[in-house]
Order: structure tokens, then C-alpha cells, then sequence
């Protein structure tokens, strides 16, 4: 075969060797292989102020945070008093080993599947249900008896009480710390936060005293610092969990204190960005947000405005949003606020108790927590 020909015989091999190559490569241009992403979504209970209807009705709401925090979908929840309307819900916690979404109503206990929304079961629980927390395994879930005397240790996975905790007067707000080693438990009458040991579900320790009897709380990711709201309080105190003293008083400065109607004190709600640089502070009468720095001296940064009374607030996860309960969605470098939320029906949505939870094929993989709680170095 001659060179020239010989030539153009190898350059044609060649190309027809590539075919295969260079059509997958157009196939993966055209129709580009789709990895499955994660998704992040604000999901709401209502009725979460009370078992007031008016605030987004009866359900879980849930609010694409990647889209402008859009209505996605109300998720048919159970949970009613004994004349069937809806209950008050008092408490929402995730299970991520468990794809499932808890919540507590005043009566009851619901788990809840993320993939399907339906319900896997209820249960009715002696002495009622408050703000519960689950353990970072999402194995076992630390909630409280309605403002009674008893913490009920139950298993994520079946509803099951695995045990008592007693001596209180009025079991109230849970937080498991990160570790999952030891769960913080605020009694309504009391001015201690105690602390239980969850290998032996018993009391170990104590923080305080407070100034007053123990509302909503916050701790850092290391365990070494709550932030509490007190009865009759406008502000703040700081207690060290790891003496058990109290290290401070925060007072608001520069606003009124008045009347609030609900929750009988100035400052209901608490919450540590997930940072740890600030701390946001509800003020009922005002209406009003007010950001301290997290580190002592704790100095009053600034004041945000709300629609409504504030009785709660927590934070996206990756710290850019804040969710006070009064509906808004709040950018926290900027401190504006972006939007507040609408059901399907356009009507405000408020509530004290939601969560972020991030979906990888319709599954959870990550969950927020209710509590504005530090997520530094996390």
C-alpha cells in the first residue's frame, strides 16, 4: 500500500475508532448525567402559637428555602383535643437516621415519614406532651410531660417510654447538647436547669440559680454556656454548665418594658447564631428583635422590627437565616427582612415551632433544630 494511501486508511481507523467516545461525550453534552442534589426545606407545624387557627391553620407546612422560601406543600397532620380541634403543638424534632419528623401536641405524640408525609403512628402519652429533643443518633427522644412532674425517655422508633425521669414541678423545654452525652432540662418552676446523664437517664447536675423561674434557653456547641430568659426578666442571664454557677445578668437597654399577650413575660425566646457571635432576643411588648454579641461584655448590637409579638426564633443552618415565630424571614448579616410566610392561600404563616431539614432524593440527611442553638466548629 502506498504511504498516501496507507495514511488516509490509519486517519479513517482512527476516527471510526473514536465514535464510541465521541457519542457518549454528545450523549453527556445533550442529557448531561443528573446527580442527585440536597435540598433545603423550612418545615412548620401549626397550630404552633397556642392552638390558634388563624396563623396558617392545621398541619406541617413546608417552605422551599432554595426558592425564595415558596409554599411547597401542607403535609395532614393528627393531633386534636378531645372535642377534635386541632391541639396546640408544643414541640418539633427530626430523626435523620430515621427519615421521620415528630410532633408533639399537648395530648400526643406523632411520627411522621418525610418521603410518603404520612403518619406511622400517634400516641396518646400520661401526663401530655412539651418541647422534646432527640439525640443526635436519632435513636432516643427526651420529652417532657405537659408542664408535669416527669421527663419520659422514649424510642424514636416505636413511641415506646423507655423511662421516667421524676421530680419535677413543671417539665417544660429539652435540649439534647451536641456530645449526646447530656440533656438539658428547664423546669417552668424553677429557677435550676438541670441536667440529666443520658447513659443512666438521671439527673446529674444543676445551673443556677436564676433569677427567676426558667423560660426558653439556649447552649453553645461545647457545652459550656447557656443563655437563658427568666420570668418578669427584659433580657438575659448566662450561667456555666460546666460549674453549674450563673455568670451574668443582660438587661435591654433603651426600649420600654410592657404587657405581652402571651407567655406572661417580656423575653420569651432565645437563640445563639449557629456562629456563636450573636445573640437574638424576642421582645413581646416591642414587637422587636434585639441582637446582643455573644461575648461578654454581650453588647446591645441592634434592634429589628416584626409584624407581631415574637415568641420564639431559630436559625437556618447554614446561619443565614433567622426564623423569629412571628412569621418573618430575616437575613442575618444584613439584619433585613427578606419576606414573611404564606401558606397556600396566601395568608400569613407564625409559628414557635419548625425546623430546617435538608432532602438527597426525597430522604433526610440533615436536620436543624428548634432551638437557636451554636453550631461552631459543628
Amino acid at each position: 500500500m502506498k504511504a498516501p494511501i496507507r495514511i488516509v486508511v490509519l486517519f479513517l481507523c482512527g476516527i471510526l475508532a473514536g465514535l464510541p467516545a465521541m457519542g457518549l461525550a454528545f450523549k453527556n453534552a445533550v442529557h448531561p448525567k443528573k446527580e442527585p442534589s440536597i435540598h433545603h426545606y423550612l418545615y412548620v407545624a401549626v397550630p404552633g402559637i397556642r392552638d390558634y387557627l388563624g396563623y396558617g391553620g392545621h398541619g406541617l407546612l413546608v417552605f422551599d428555602m432554595d426558592h425564595h422560601h415558596q409554599f411547597v406543600k401542607r403535609i395532614k397532620t393528627s393531633g386534636f383535643h378531645p372535642n377534635n380541634k386541632p391541639s396546640n403543638v408544643k414541640g418539633i424534632a427530626v430523626s435523620v437516621p430515621l427519615n421521620s419528623i415528630y410532633i408533639s401536641t399537648i395530648e400526643s405524640l406523632q411520627r411522621i415519614d418525610l418521603t410518603s408525609g404520612k403518619i406511622i403512628w400517634e400516641k396518646k402519652m400520661e401526663g401530655g406532651c412539651d418541647r422534646m429533643s432527640i439525640s443526635p443518633d436519632g435513636k432516643l427522644m427526651y420529652l417532657p410531660s405537659f408542664e408535669n412532674t416527669v421527663w419520659n425517655v422514649v424510642d424514636c422508633s416505636t413511641g415506646d417510654v423507655v423511662k421516667k425521669i421524676p421530680g419535677f414541678k413543671r417539665a417544660h423545654n429539652t435540649l439534647y447538647g451536641s456530645s449526646g452525652n447530656y440533656v438539658y432540662l428547664d423546669d417552668l418552676a424553677s429557677p435550676w436547669l438541670k441536667i440529666a446523664d443520658t447513659k443512666t437517664h438521671t439527673v446529674v447536675g444543676k445551673v443556677g440559680p436564676f433569677g427567676n423561674f426558667i423560660r426558653p434557653f439556649t447552649i453553645n456547641s461545647k457545652e459550656t454556656r447557656v443563655f437563658v430568659t427568666i420570668d418578669s426578666l427584659f433580657g438575659f442571664e448566662v450561667g456555666d454548665l460546666k460549674t453549674g454557677k450563673k455568670l451574668g445578668r443582660v438587661l435591654v437597654e433603651g426600649w420600654d418594658q410592657g404587657p405581652v399577650r402571651r407567655h406572661g413575660n417580656p423575653t420569651h425566646g432565645i437563640g445563639l447564631t449557629p456562629n456563636e457571635k450573636e445573640i437574638w432576643l424576642c421582645d413581646g411588648f416591642n414587637m422587636r428583635l434585639h441582637v446582643f454579641s455573644a461575648v461578654e461584655p454581650y453588647q446591645q448590637l441592634t434592634t429589628i422590627p416584626l409584624q407581631d409579638m415574637p415568641g420564639w426564633i431559630t436559625f437556618s443552618l447554614d446561619g443565614k437565616y433567622a426564623y423569629p415565630s412571628s412569621g418573618e424571614v430575616i437575613d442575618v448579616k444584613t439584619r433585613n427582612v427578606l419576606l414573611t410566610l404564606k401558606d397556600e392561600f396566601y395568608n400569613s404563616v407564625a409559628s414557635e415551632k419548625m425546623i430546617e431539614i435538608d432532602l438527597k432524593d426525597g430522604k433526610a440527611v440533615k436536620a436543624g433544630d428548634q432551638f437557636g442553638i451554636g453550631r461552631f466548629g459543628k
